[in-house]
């Protein structure tokens, strides 16, 4: 089998590094496969999925079109621009994957999923796996259910995604929960030095708190900081922001300049570090006593959380939407409530003052991690996912070489 996956971007968000971890659990379970990534941008991705030995096709999406999202549909002209720019984009996009001739299309990202259904060759089956929530973006929402007559079938990544996909675009899904590489992000390898990737000075004796996140507005970097800052002025601990800006969708992100602001503003100047993107989060969570989670809104699913369990760190997550299905409060990770600094804060100082409680919730978030979130799980079920979806359009290899034709 032929499978061409579609992805928007090359910087590593979520859904790329659960992107990742399925092309590599494909590669490993179907060895005779021939997997092909087409994406919108070139960026980390690229090397890290050809070192896979995934064939890496770049077709770089126009500007006006990258940026293009719900926020920007309240301005005509930007509009008018991103649809042209998307019309000329969806024409040579076609071109590559009738050059490409897979015998299945995955797409991911929402510019994907809506120009997937125009692209593909007839015949072939497409699957969109949906990452996000669909509601919370009215226009999104409306491009999905015009197109989902083309999609074959869907994959979300978890039942709180599935329920809110249903109810904007009434398209079902399979449920399909990511998965992490438990050789990597494991209690056993390198930790990076925070304070010197940060620019503070080093210091001993102190508890190291963590926030790994992307600057989506949503990631509760806010929360994080107001939380620290209700820590009494004599604990000994310290704040890592971990993480940087990765969208191009105009207005999705912080700014470093503002978070800054926030910091000194929180009185957190000497006490708080920014490391910017860092390649090797499992290093960045070996070196963290506590790992914290702190969306403000519904989580689709909550990569960050279980790659630290994996770590066989403690964590603290924001109860809300996707995220509350990958642990159980107080047995493999402390809940919160999203939003709320001082919950935030008393659950930090649980754990600060509690050693004995951070290991227990390590030990257990690395077998619930095991048990759960391993990638031959995922490849296992979505490659029954790929037989299924070519079995109910009757199309073999031969037959989709015999439709391209």
């Amino acid at each position: 089998m032929r499978i061409l996956y579609l992805n928007p971007g090359a910087q590593m968000g979520g859904a790329e590094a659960s992107l990742l971890e399925l092309l590599a659990g494909i590669r490993d379970s179907e060895p005779e496969w021939h997997l092909s990534l087409l994406l919108g941008a070139d960026g980390p991705f690229t090397a890290k999925a050809t070192s896979l030995g995934v064939s890496v096709h770049v077709l770089p999406m126009p500007a006006a079109f990258a940026r293009a999202g719900d926020s920007r549909t309240r301005n005509p002209v930007g509009l008018l621009l991103a649809l042209v720019a998307a019309i000329s984009y969806g024409r040579r996009l076609a071109h590559v994957i009738r050059d490409l001739s897979p015998d299945l299309i995955h797409a991911t990202g929402f510019k994907m999923h809506v120009l997937s259904p125009w692209v593909r060759p007839p015949g072939i089956p497409l699957i969109w796996h949906i990452h996000d929530y669909v509601q919370s973006r009215p226009f999104s929402s409306r491009l999905l259910r015009w197109h989902s007559r083309g999609c074959s079938r869907a994959i979300v990544n978890s039942r709180s995604v599935a329920a809110d996909l249903r109810s904007a675009t009434r398209q079902k899904a399979e449920i399909v929960y990511n998965a992490v590489d438990l050789q990597r992000f494991s209690p056993h390898g390198p930790a990076l030095n925070l304070d010197a990737l940060s620019g503070l000075a080093p210091a001993d004796g102190i508890l190291r708190v963590g926030l790994v996140a992307t600057f989506a507005h949503w990631k509760g970097h806010h929360t994080f900081l107001k939380a620290l800052s209700l820590l009494p002025p004599d604990a000994p601990v310290r704040g890592y922001i971990i993480g940087g800006p990765i969208y191009q969708t105009a207005g999705s992100q912080l700014s470093l300049e503002g978070l800054r602001s926030e910091v000194r503003r929180f009185g957190l100047a000497n006490s708080v570090g920014f490391t910017g993107f860092v390649d090797d989060t499992a290093a960045a969570m070996r070196a963290l006593d506590i790992v914290v989670h702190a969306s403000t809104s519904p989580e689709p699913f909550g990569m960050v959380i279980v790659e630290a369990m994996a770590c066989g760190k403690a964590v603290i997550a924001s109860q809300g939407g996707g995220a509350t299905e990958i642990f159980t409060d107080g047995v493999d990770a402390i809940g919160h409530c999203p939003a709320d600094a001082l919950d935030l804060s008393n659950a930090l100082k649980r754990l600060l003052s509690d050693s004995g409680l951070r290991l227990r919730l390590g030990s257990a978030g690395r077998r619930t991690a095991e048990s759960q979130f391993d990638r031959p799980r995922l490849a296992r079920e979505v490659s029954q996912l790929y037989r299924e979806s070519s079995n109910d359009l009757c199309v073999t290899p031969t037959m989709a070489v015999a439709a391209r034709n």
